[in-house]
């Protein structure tokens, strides 16, 4: 029987560059298998159920919440999403890690529910580099960027609840970090309880 995959959740304010750290870790560790949500809104254009997002009406997701099937939900525009437990802890003993990209509130529902994950906060070095990096996209007004400023200030408070934060100065840097922490959590006893078996076994 293999040991326990990780579960690794990352959070961080819009443009801390979250997304493309988790994309380079998940180059680095082949391993490592995005979580997919379930929601019930409807599929956009060429979405597929069970690849994109798992398609539910509202009547199943909210019987799904009574039986307490998920790690995290929310809702959003009237719309339900949220992280199914089945999927999550079969691709976890199965060795395999799963990676959540979600915000604190979902973050903290997924920590009270699954203590033993790896809980990681990236945060850029300043606000002044954090507001260079929302205007340099190009996509949002000036409210919306005032907005996003104002949300990440209050995160800050949340941090002290992740095992680990990383300051995203330098990419590449960032990600180094990132995958040093990834090869110790894989590399603590108390998740290799059957690697430990197997190598006391061949000491017999």
């Amino acid at each position: 029987m293999a040991d326990s995959g990780l579960l690794i959740v990352v959070s961080g304010p819009s443009g801390a560059g979250k997304g493309t750290i988790c994309d380079a870790l998940r180059k680095q560790f082949p391993n490592i298998h995005y979580s997919i949500s379930m929601t019930t809104r409807k599929p956009r254009q060429g979405e597929v159920d069970g690849v994109n997002y798992y398609f539910a009406s509202k009547d199943k997701f909210e019987s799904l919440l009574e039986q307490d099937a998920f790690l995290e939900h929310a809702k959003v525009y009237d719309h339900y999403y949220g992280t199914p437990k089945d999927y999550v802890y079969r691709l976890l003993g199965e060795g395999k890690h799963v990676m959540l990209e979600i915000d604190i509130q979902g973050a903290m529902q997924v920590k009270e529910k699954y203590p033993q994950g790896v809980f990681i906060y990236i945060v850029p070095p300043s606000k002044e580099v954090l507001e260079k990096r929302l205007r340099g996209r190009h996509t949002d007004t000036d409210d919306v960027i005032a907005g996003r400023l104002a949300k990440a200030r209050a995160e800050l408070d949340w941090i002290a609840q992740y095992d680990y934060v990383i300051v995203n100065d330098d990419l590449d840097k960032a990600v180094h970090a990132a995958a040093s922490i990834l090869e110790a959590e894989q590399c603590r006893a108390a998740r290799n309880t059957q690697c430990i078996a197997n190598i006391k076994s061949m000491y017999q």
